[in-house]
């Protein structure tokens, strides 16, 4: 008899630990973050040059590992936008880390999406200027510099699949109206190992 109940007891408790991971799982999945003060203008300090179109900007932490499904969304947009947009991924570049740091793969990855700029952010001056907090944070700017964007391109954290903001995207490039605003899934762009680490800057925006 009290070997029964303590099968029984250990079945249950394995059971509740099951379903306390699964539940810890999905809400992690679905913590989203995003960004602080968005510029409705395209900055006038910001060392990146605006575009004549609509223009696309992607922050992206190097070592975030929910960050490749951001990619992989990107890549799906902009085989389906072949006009219309063009884009740039910004990879944060913390003072003291090595470019080996910021070379990861997905780095590699984004190197890979055709007509996708590829560049340095130096601790995460330019992300600080739009706004971005989260890793897969993107902004989408119009012709004349407004702001048309701002969010996240996947569902949940490292999920692949159709998503409003991908598809917001898609609209706006083909000169329609549709959402401005979605939630980003990622790592935190100023926590070097995603999760310790802070850094921090104190140069002038």
């Amino acid at each position: 008899m009290r070997e029964s109940f303590r099968n029984v007891f250990i079945a249950l408790l394995w059971l509740v630990l099951v379903i306390w991971g699964i539940s810890a799982l999905w809400v992690y999945s679905q913590r989203a973050g995003g960004f602080s003060s968005v510029p409705d203008f395209w900055p006038e300090h910001s060392s990146l040059p605006a575009a004549e179109g609509v223009q696309l900007l992607m922050f992206v932490h190097p070592r975030c590992p929910c960050s490749r499904a951001s990619l992989g969304e990107l890549a799906v947009l902009m085989r389906n936008c072949q006009q219309g947009l063009s884009a740039r991924v910004l990879f944060i570049s913390p003072k003291g880390q090595s470019m080996e740091w910021v070379h990861s793969s997905l780095w590699a990855q984004a190197k890979r999406i055709p007509n996708v700029s590829v560049e340095l952010d130096v601790n995460a001056m330019e992300a600080r200027r739009f706004g971005a907090e989260v890793s897969g944070a993107t902004l989408v700017y119009g012709a004349q510099g407004e702001l048309l964007f701002h969010g996240g391109i996947t569902a949940s954290r490292g999920h692949y699949g159709d998503n409003m903001g991908r598809l917001a995207i898609q609209q706006l490039s083909m000169g329609r109206e549709t959402v401005s605003e979605t939630a980003v899934f990622g790592c935190p762009l100023n926590d070097v190992l995603c999760g310790g680490g802070e850094f921090t800057t104190t140069s002038q925006m």
